[in-house]
């Protein structure tokens, strides 16, 4: 079977369980938090990925003041640090299927649990080489592993800071995220490109931070 086959009949198969897991099954509370009522829409289950390996780097910052908007705003909000946490590469043996356990046991099993039933999911990288940070592209990349549990109604954010002040330099990881949410089918709830901040804390002397304030509380 070729991979395209292989990606069409795993999608199907995926579908397919998901109907009947969201009307009876054992996951059906973690699918219905993806579609929350108007009665769940005042609290959200966040998930915030960070990709800086500098702690208290400009994106960092960015992630935490988004953070502490949204609790404020009564979110439930959890942060993964890609950068401090062991997370292994997708290797592409499909092992997974696309929707199961992966061969390797480590940190992603922390976002496993926490994006299924995520609200938002946000994401905070520092430009690096024109593309997202390399810790967080190995998170996303491990998404495989979830295909079918997180192709479902979900929202957004892209924290984004980067040392030039360009467009142009812009569009890389715009277009991933842009590519990512559509192939995913969620929304975006909004973005924060900050740019012009190169060393730690430069980010500080700009209205960045609190732009991201306001969206967590906004979201």
């Amino acid at each position: 079977m070729n991979r395209r086959a292989f990606i069409k009949a795993s999608l199907t198969a995926t579908a397919a369980v998901a109907g009947s897991v969201f009307l009876d099954g054992p996951l059906s509370s973690a699918s219905a938090a993806t579609v929350p009522s108007k009665t769940e829409d005042a609290k959200m289950k966040i998930l915030v990925l960070t990709g800086s390996p500098r702690k208290n780097g400009n994106s960092n910052t960015l992630a935490e003041h988004f953070i502490n908007g949204a609790k404020e705003a009564g979110h439930e909000v959890t942060r993964f640090d890609a950068a401090s946490s062991k997370v292994h590469p997708c290797i592409a043996c499909n092992k997974c299927g696309m929707n199961g356990p992966c061969v390797f046991k480590d940190d992603f099993e922390v976002v496993r649990e926490h994006i299924i039933p995520a609200n938002l999911v946000a994401f905070a990288t520092p430009m690096y080489y024109f593309g997202i940070s390399a810790q967080l592209k190995t998170v996303v990349d491990r998404f495989y592993a979830i295909n079918g549990e997180i192709h479902i109604p979900k929202k957004a954010v892209l924290m984004m800071t980067y040392a030039n002040n360009s467009p142009r330099n812009e569009s890389p990881i715009l277009t991933y995220y842009e590519v990512l949410l559509e192939y995913l089918g969620w929304k975006d709830a909004g973005q924060i490109i900050a740019p012009g901040v190169w060393p730690a804390g430069a980010i500080n002397q700009t209205p960045f931070p609190a732009q991201a304030f306001a969206l967590g509380k906004s979201v």
